[in-house]
């Protein structure tokens, strides 16, 4: 049973890295997997501790411009709008995360109807702002001034419903308000880094008493596992976006969904409310 327990913690670990970037839920993606397989985790932790290892990767191949943006801090303007804005971003959703925690945890995770349909409507959503025409106003993440910055953070706490997507409520955000596909996955980037260590460690805290050295050892698999494949997804995704937009994501998402439905029909006997 451990070793089963290893080999689904390295399945989802996988799914988290490939999808946490990409608008399409990866909370979503492996709360469902996890139904269907079998996993429980103790208080609903691995599927939120994993997510630091998809950040780890971000901060790896980020780590030159995250050093040059530091470094110029003291003396370039450009550089405190951009931290502040990042920063800014991240208060609506750590507020409202944080107010809604139980919430979240003990009832919207174990929902997986609702994740599906949020998937589904998201993914409508996605394809209908991807081809909206709209002459791009900002094309460097970099130049968001403080209050699109805060706007995008107001549509990252729909993600707090998992299925809509962090990375997919943020890009959404920032395309209507007239980014480029590229500065809007970006921005999402770095928004992220705050965001899931926040998510970490006040998930950590709010848990530390009930986790086992088993849990851990899950843990661990499932966070090197979702290092190594967001590494993939993190060096090639700006380039897709920017050539082939968001529209791909939208029905994958949809797809995902509606097979997630049909399997719960499945197993419920023909019932899934």
């Amino acid at each position: 049973m451990a070793d089963q327990s290893i080999a689904v913690a390295a399945l989802l670990g996988v799914l988290e890295g490939l999808t946490e970037f990409i608008p399409v839920s990866s909370t979503g993606h492996i709360l469902l997997a996890g139904h269907f397989l079998g996993f429980e985790s103790t208080g609903k932790t691995f599927e939120v501790l994993i997510q630091l290892g998809a950040i780890l990767a971000i901060l790896s191949v980020y780590s030159a411009r995250l050093f040059q943006v530091a470094r110029d801090l003291p003396r370039d303007p450009k550089a405190r709008r951009f931290v502040g804005g990042v920063l800014l971003a991240f208060l609506p959703a750590a507020f409202f995360g944080a107010l809604a925690h139980d919430l979240i945890k003990t009832v919207l995770f174990e929902t997986p109807v609702l994740i599906a349909v949020m998937l589904i409507l998201g993914g409508f959503v996605l394809i209908w702002v991807d081809r909206r025409v709209a002459e791009p106003r900002y094309a460097d993440a970099m130049d968001f001034p403080p209050g699109l910055a805060l706007r995008i953070g107001l549509f990252q706490c729909l993600a707090l419903v998992p299925g809509v997507s962090r990375s997919g409520a943020t890009i959404v955000g920032a395309l209507l308000m007239r980014a480029d596909r590229r500065a809007a996955a970006e921005f999402s980037f770095f928004l992220s880094m705050p965001t899931m260590a926040g998510a970490f460690a006040f998930d950590l805290f709010q848990n530390r008493d009930i986790l086992s050295f088993d849990d851990a050892a899950v843990i661990a698999v499932g966070f090197v596992a979702a290092f190594v494949s967001a590494l993939f997804v993190v060096r090639r995704l700006l380039d897709f976006v920017s050539r082939r937009g968001y529209a791909f994501f939208g029905w994958w998402r949809i797809a995902v969904g509606s097979a997630a439905l049909i399997g719960l029909w499945l197993t419920r006997g023909g019932q899934i409310g």
